[in-house]
């Protein structure tokens, strides 16, 4: 009896089940860049929410964690744009987003959001990627 392993061939139905489920992975991946999407505003110039100050996210923005942020302090308005960018509707991003505060945040808060979010908004304003070139 042989000790070596044993390395078993793919069979062709373990083949097409693998591609099946790529191909279920690619249109989750095609329907959560289209949730972000859909969700952006037409430019960032409609992006006029505050500068200063402490901002409440209603729940179904904030529902899970910190509902309060501090503009004032960086790490909170990182937070809370981050929480914007990922759970906020269509509406909410004109409220709680600032153009000036975005673009300016950029480079860093680029890193600190999901690469599907990252590349759904580079890819609407080309000035965030820009800034993020501006930057390195």
């Amino acid at each position: 009896m042989s000790s070596s392993p044993q390395h078993a061939g793919t069979a062709p139905s373990d083949l097409s089940g693998a591609v099946a489920e790529g191909l279920a992975v690619a249109e989750d991946l095609a329907l959560y860049r289209e949730k972000f999407w859909q969700r952006l505003p037409q430019s960032l110039d409609e992006l006029r929410g505050p500068i200063e100050g402490v901002v409440e996210l209603p729940l179904h923005v904030a529902w899970s964690g910190m509902t309060s942020y501090d503009l004032g302090k960086p790490r909170q308005c990182m937070g809370l744009y981050r929480t914007v960018l990922h759970e906020g509707l269509r509406d909410d991003l004109p409220r709680f987003l600032n153009r000036d505060l975005l673009l300016q945040m950029w480079p860093v808060l680029r890193t600190l959001v999901g690469r599907t979010v990252r590349s759904v908004w580079e890819e609407a304003f080309p000035q965030l990627a820009a800034r993020t070139r501006a930057a390195a």
